[in-house]
C-alpha cells in the first residue's frame, strides 16, 4: 500500500471525550489515565495490550492508536455503543510525527509486526485491509483477516487537536447530541461505517 491510499485514519471514542479532545487532543491510554474520560476499550483486549511492549520503541500504551478503516471489528463489537460513540477523523499528517509505527494487524495480536511508517505502509494489502467484510468459512481465515482490518497507526503520547478534521456518527439524534457540545468540528451522519 502507498501513503496516497490513505485519505484519512480513524479514532473510535464515546461522544462524551469530545470535549476534552478537543482542548488536550487525542491521548495515549497512559496519558488518558490521568484525565477525567470514559472508556470504548474492551478490558480483556487492554489486559493484552497493557504489558506490550513495541521492539525499539516504548510501551504500547505509549501511543494513541488510529484506524486505516473505521469499519472494523472494534466497531463491531461495540455496536450497542452506536449512540454513545462517535469515529473522528485524523489528517494522514499524523504519519509525520516522529515516532509514529504501524502494526500490520492489531497491535494486541501475538502475530502484529511493528514498523516505520514507510515499511508498515509498504507491507499492508489496501484490498484486504479495506475490504468491506472480513468473514470467510475458514474460521482461522475470518480471524486473521478480521486482525488486519485492525491494523493501527500508533502515535506517541497524543494526537495533537489541530489534527482532528471531524466526527462522524450513526444517526441524526447523536449528531444533535455532539451539536450540543458546541465543539468546533464538523459532523457527518453516515450509518454504513457502523453496525
Amino acid at each position: 500500500m502507498k501513503r496516497a491510499d490513505v485519505a484519512e485514519l480513524f479514532y473510535i471514542t464515546p461522544v462524551a471525550n469530545l470535549k476534552s479532545i478537543v482542548k488536550l487532543g487525542i491521548l495515549s491510554n497512559k496519558r488518558a489515565d490521568k484525565v477525567a474520560h470514559v472508556s470504548v476499550a474492551m478490558p480483556e483486549v487492554q489486559d493484552r495490550r497493557r504489558p506490550k511492549k513495541i521492539p525499539g520503541a516504548g510501551d504500547l500504551h505509549d501511543y494513541v492508536n488510529l484506524y486505516f478503516d473505521a469499519h472494523n471489528p472494534m466497531l463491531s463489537r461495540r455496536r450497542d455503543q452506536n449512540a454513545q460513540i462517535c469515529i473522528l477523523r485524523v489528517s494522514t499528517s499524523v504519519l509525520d510525527i516522529k515516532g509514529v509505527v504501524i502494526s500490520d494487524q492489531n497491535a494486541a495480536s501475538d502475530y502484529a509486526k511493528f514498523s516505520d511508517v514507510e515499511s508498515g505502509l509498504a507491507s499492508l494489502d489496501k484490498d484486504v485491509l479495506y475490504a468491506r467484510y472480513w468473514t470467510h468459512p475458514d474460521p482461522y481465515e475470518q480471524m486473521k483477516h478480521g486482525s488486519i482490518k485492525c491494523a493501527e497507526v500508533l502515535v506517541p503520547n497524543h494526537v495533537p487537536s489541530e489534527m482532528v478534521h471531524g466526527v462522524i456518527v450513526v444517526s441524526e439524534d447523536v449528531k444533535n447530541d455532539v451539536l450540543l457540545l458546541s465543539i468546533s468540528l464538523p459532523v457527518t451522519v453516515d450509518s454504513g461505517i457502523f453496525f
